[in-house]
């Protein structure tokens, strides 16, 4: 396909503004506390847009559409967790974030547990941006192969490289500001895109619910207590538990609550971020539920090599190249793709602080001057961007990238929530309780995520988990807080009590 010269024209101008524009903030960025944090002077409703933002990315804008188009909305409870994760992190971890006054999200749990779980964390966390990386560059191909039919796996190399160039230029502050700019577009986008699906039905816009309705696509999922499906309350507690981690320990959350000047701003930020995406997620299963009503009234309008059902990732793009009227094409193709690599250029401006601030200051440069720390940050760059083109290409060999990216997160995540709420929570709690937790949650994540692809046959299959997979971060979170509640509850004494001791003995000749 070929967009056409409008189209085209809007799509350039788009991008080449954004990246101007982000590069532009080079000037702003000529040390280290700028570029990871912006120096604590940006607007809270810009940080808000750009924490809804971070959800919206493509993964939200693409894979949300196919998601529903392929099954119902059972995707959508986990936007019903968001507001409870919200309130908790509002009460609870911004102002303890804030009051640590470091741009690393683990140094809490080193200052708790010791270095091991700084390590053990933000390692998780690296991990986790690799997925999330590979999983937007491949749903960012997905409409550049549909528009020009170009290779998927050159557009997600190429599409990797300017978005590494652009993260380095830009810092924190770039990375903000476009994403407060992504954010406001793409709402746009959503709504124009639901407006011209309901009334380009030949019946008009009751006629998409009536389709959807006969093949049940409203459908939140079972409510029955099975943990073993995608039920109700699978994605409910999965939810839960994911947007705990994401308020409470997810470096680009984190990073962000330090970027306003106050508590209270940074509080605003975060309910203005994580509410908006309620209404606004809604509009992107609403995308996919019209267009499955779509071409189910126009079977012809969708060609062959698309109708499988293990190809509606690429139905939304699709219908963007041929549906949409002349100019909102080209803008919303640009949004999507600009969005894409301002929440890629997210993950690889936290993954570069993680490096500097809990590798290379902690162990190799304590006193790095902002010459070398930034060095660091453009080198930890280029090399985390490598890697995540490399999980791009993976990816084009998943049947759902939605699917594939929340496997992998509640993998990688290794349970680390637990292990911040052990802390958080547990007074008695040692270091060494906390490192058998640990070590217990992953072992129960492992076992979750990986039985029932393993333990199919023979003897093993009886050790198969009958838990859903999105359950391993649910088990593992909580494995890894009882198990080290319990022991320091048996073993532990009081923190203050410990303190009080380790004087004592110091203070003997």
């Amino acid at each position: 396909m070929k967009l056409p010269i409008t189209d085209t024209i809007v799509f350039l101008v788009y991008i080449i503004g954004i990246v101007v524009f982000g590069a532009s903030f080079y000037f702003r960025n000529k040390t280290a506390d700028a570029f990871t944090s912006g120096g604590g002077n940006l607007p809270s409703w810009v940080v808000g847009l750009s924490i809804f933002a971070t959800f919206v990315s493509s993964i939200s804008f693409l894979a949300l559409p196919g998601n529903a188009y392929q099954t119902n909305w059972n995707g959508y409870v986990f936007s019903l967790s968001i507001p409870f994760a919200v309130f908790f992190a509002v009460k609870f971890f911004v102002p303890l974030y804030r009051s640590i006054n470091s741009v690393s999200a683990y140094t809490y749990l080193e200052k708790r547990f010791g270095p091991w779980a700084r390590i053990y964390a933000s390692a998780c966390y690296l991990l986790t941006q690799l997925a999330r990386m590979g999983s937007i560059l491949y749903l960012l191909a997905l409409p550049m192969h549909a528009l020009f039919g170009w290779d998927i796996r050159l557009i997600i190399i190429v599409t990797g490289i300017i978005v590494m160039f652009y993260s380095m230029m830009g810092g924190i502050q770039a990375v903000v500001w476009t994403d407060a700019i992504q954010a406001i577009v793409l709402i746009s986008g959503a709504l124009a895109s639901v407006l011209v699906l309901l009334f380009s039905m030949p019946e008009g816009p009751g006629q998409m619910f009536a389709i959807a309705a006969d093949y049940d696509k409203f459908s939140l999922g079972s409510f029955s207590l099975n943990f073993s499906e995608s039920t109700f309350w699978v994605i409910l507690v999965y939810g839960l538990f994911i947007n705990l981690q994401n308020y409470g320990i997810d470096q680009n959350y984190v990073q962000r609550y330090m970027t306003t000047k106050s508590d209270k701003e940074a509080k605003f930020s975060t309910w203005l971020g994580g509410i908006l995406y309620v209404p606004v997620s809604l509009l992107f299963f609403l995308i996919g539920t019209a267009l499955f009503a779509y071409y189910k009234a126009y079977p012809q309008r969708l060609p062959e090599e698309l109708q499988a059902m293990d190809m509606a990732d690429r139905i939304f793009p699709y219908f963007i190249v041929n549906g949409l009227p002349v100019g909102i094409t080209g803008l919303l193709i640009a949004a999507i793709f600009a969005a894409g690599m301002s929440t890629i250029s997210t993950s690889l401006n936290s993954t570069a602080t993680i490096v500097l601030t809990d590798y290379y200051q902690k162990y190799f440069g304590k006193n790095a001057s902002d010459k070398s720390s930034m060095a660091v940050l453009y080198i930890s760059s280029l090399v985390i961007g490598g890697i995540g083109i490399v999980a791009g290409l993976a990816m084009t060999q998943v049947k759902s990238a939605l699917d594939a990216w929340w496997a992998l997160s509640s993998i990688f995540s290794g349970g680390m929530l637990g292990l911040f709420l052990l802390g958080y929570i547990s007074r008695k709690a040692r270091n060494v309780d906390a490192a058998i937790g640990v070590i217990a949650g992953v072992l129960v994540i492992c076992w979750v995520s990986l039985s029932p692809t393993y333990f199919t046959d023979g003897a093993w299959v009886q050790f198969k988990s009958p838990l859903h997979t999105n359950m391993a971060i649910v088990v593992g979170t909580l494995s890894i807080f009882i198990v080290g509640f319990c022991l320091g509850k048996w073993f532990g004494k009081p923190r203050k009590v410990r303190e009080r001791a380790s004087l004592q003995k110091a203070s003997k000749p």
